[in-house]
């Protein structure tokens, strides 16, 4: 993908600067975290017992010139995001707040928890924030097949901003209060977190199309590179690769073709509206 010229001041880059001192308490956000923003998949566990814990501490050092790179390439799609979601929220008579972008490694403070990198990208509703260490994307390659690109990094970014517009929408607080009514299955609760996860998916092709259409940005190759990502971190193939099999019933983000699917119907669509469905 071509860069642009577009920074946000908006990405709070946390590699390289200790860690983050003590964190008390967790609640919704975390509750959250652990059951619909969990991109990889991991265990619910790491978040849940996370939250009175101190976040670990790591010596100070100075960013080498690739890591100032990765950071001025997350402060430009920062800047994209923002950009696009003002302009869409402003045609359907919304306005749009930025959200927050914090590089870590290792662990950091959050407002939902301590942020580990075992935890995959996830956003926060609590302080709206967007957390992210770069490691994860040698994991998407290595233990799940993806082929990642600068684009990969992006459809990851847009899918956990895709998070924060349903926060914005409010469709995070009604999908939490869905959860805590106690008149749900555990199953019905599943595939309520999977249509959430794939309305992000949506409104990830929403940013990439309106986005590419405005700054010409994506070049050959890019939109297979964000569906290969999709696909890497389907229920399906993550089950198959981690337990062997697979239990329709317990997926949380959707398959493999239906992360895809969506990713194309909201780049083919450029319309918000057109993924409502997944949360009504």
């Amino acid at each position: 993908m071509k860069w642009t010229d577009d920074r946000s001041g908006n990405v709070d880059d946390r590699r390289g600067s200790g860690g983050g001192g003590m964190l008390v308490g967790g609640g919704l956000g975390t509750m959250i975290i652990a059951a619909i923003v969990f991109f990889l998949g991991g265990d619910p566990s790491a978040i849940l017992s996370s939250g009175g814990n101190s976040a670990p501490q790591t010596e100070q050092r100075q960013l080498n010139a690739e890591e100032q790179k990765t950071g001025e390439f997350i402060q430009m799609l920062t800047a994209e995001n923002e950009e696009t979601w003002t302009k869409i929220f402003a045609d359907n008579g919304m306005q749009y707040q930025p959200a927050k972008v914090v590089l870590f490694e290792s662990a950091t403070n959050s407002g939902c928890g301590t942020a580990q990198s075992a935890m995959g990208p996830f956003y926060c509703p609590a302080d709206q924030t967007v957390y992210m260490d770069m490691s994860f994307f040698r994991e998407l390659q290595t233990q799940f097949g993806a082929q990642v690109t600068e684009f990969t990094v992006a459809y990851v970014l847009a899918h956990e901003m895709g998070h924060h517009v349903q926060n914005l929408l409010g469709t995070l607080d009604k999908r939490e209060q869905m959860r805590r009514s106690g008149q749900f299955s555990e199953a019905e609760l599943n595939q309520l977190s999977v249509g959430t996860e794939l309305q992000a998916d949506f409104y990830a092709g929403v940013w990439s199309r309106v986005t590419g259409d405005r700054e010409k940005f994506l070049e050959p190759g890019d939109l297979e590179s964000a569906l290969s990502a999709a696909e890497a971190v389907g229920d399906d193939n993550i089950q198959k690769r981690t337990q062997g099999q697979v239990n329709q019933e317990s997926f949380t983000h959707g398959s493999s073709a239906q992360r895809k699917e969506w990713f194309m119907k909201g780049y083919n669509s450029g319309d918000i509206r057109q993924g409502q469905e997944l949360t009504q």
